[in-house]
């Protein structure tokens, strides 16, 4: 199956790739903190409070977005099905 994610649906995220930057892993917008790192903490049992409080540099609003559309992006894939 494939899922095609729209380029406007990326421009909206605050996210970034930049070949200078963490080797060009996807990263939060004006910041150094990779995405995963969000996702990492979460399934380490860390509220997104504590890793806010970890990743100051990272505000609520980007956190949201990105979970946002990681669930988005996971119900298209059960719809798909």
């Amino acid at each position: 199956m494939i899922l095609v994610i729209e380029e406007k649906e990326l421009k909206h995220l605050p996210i970034t790739t930049d070949p200078e930057i963490l080797s060009g892993a996807p990263v939060f917008r004006g910041t150094r903190v990779p995405i995963d790192a969000l996702m990492n903490n979460l399934e380490a049992g860390l509220t997104l409070d504590e890793f806010l409080d970890n990743f100051p540099t990272v505000t609520r609003e980007q956190a949201l977005q990105v979970l946002e559309f990681s669930k988005s992006t996971l119900m298209r894939l059960g719809k798909a099905n």
